[in-house]
């Protein structure tokens, strides 16, 4: 029965086609593998060791001199999370939002949305940890798909903005208000505790707006994930000349044939000298 229920799971996160399950898949399956290792390191007396090993190797860091050793943090920082509310909420927006948007978009333009805008957060909040001076004095990281959620959120708010959600207690919300809502609270957010996290979120919002507004005016960026058929090269020989000769009088003579008798009367080699005529 369990393996069912696994095999069942495995085929609605990974086999359904769907990116937005895709992703939530992985982020599921990472923060379950980690919780649980966690586990095991507090019954062996190591408690925080794992999560001091995520800040380190898989979190984004706000340091430039950093990224050469931990370059691909910019990826792998969308994956993992904090706790089980980061995770449940990240992943309950990314199906809300993503059934939306792939109502309306290919998955390829999903994937480039929810990637690119993890990649814009992670750069906006490294940049302003640079340049702010209340930032540039702290050690910080980001882990969280907040990002790439924020991104997609925005975009789809940005297609479709007066598309309607049932919300509990509020009722019938435009998509529009909600997102505007979302991105004053990270404003204020950029002033709180977790300042780093609301700086990325509204990188990636801006990378979902930008990426609608230049898909609506016929530039679609996610062209880079089309694999481009690969030209071949065709070598054509020269065509064979042909050895007969074709004369005025062989002409005459065919074209005399075809006023009394019609074309269908002429023979295959007459009409190959007609051709061969024609093209001289």
């Amino acid at each position: 029965m369990t393996r069912g229920l696994l095999h069942e799971l495995y085929i609605k996160f990974f086999k359904s086609g769907s990116p937005a399950m895709l992703y939530i898949g992985i982020n599921v399956l990472i923060f379950i593998v980690a919780s649980l290792l966690g586990v095991f390191m507090v019954f062996s007396g190591e408690k925080g060791w794992l999560t001091a090993q995520i800040q380190e190797y898989f979190a984004f860091p706000a340091t430039i001199a950093s990224l050469p050793f931990r370059f691909y943090t910019i990826i792998t920082y969308q994956f993992f999370h904090a706790d089980f509310f980061h995770v449940l909420f990240n992943m309950l927006w990314l199906y809300w939002m993503g059934q939306i948007f792939l109502s309306f978009l290919k998955p390829r333009q999903f994937h480039f949305v929810y990637l690119g805008g993890g990649i814009l957060g992670a750069l906006t909040f490294l940049l302003l940890f640079h340049i702010v001076p209340v930032f540039s004095v702290q050690q910080a990281t980001i882990i969280g798909s907040s990002a790439c959620v924020m991104a997609i959120l925005v975009a789809t708010a940005t297609l479709v903005p007066d598309y309607n959600l049932q919300l509990m207690l509020l009722g019938n919300v435009k998509l529009k208000y909600l997102v505007l809502a979302y991105i004053i609270l990270d404003v204020i957010g950029t002033g709180g505790a977790n300042a780093g996290g609301s700086i990325a979120h509204l990188g990636g919002a801006l990378f979902g707006f930008s990426y609608i507004k230049l898909l609506q005016n016929g530039k679609d960026l996610s062209g880079i994930f089309v694999r481009k058929p690969k030209l071949k090269v065709v070598r054509n020989s020269a065509p064979k000349k042909s050895e007969h000769i074709v004369n005025q009088k062989e002409i005459d003579a065919i074209l005399d044939k075809i006023s009394k008798a019609g074309y269908d009367q002429l023979s295959k080699e007459e009409k190959e000298i007609l051709f061969r005529a024609s093209k001289n």
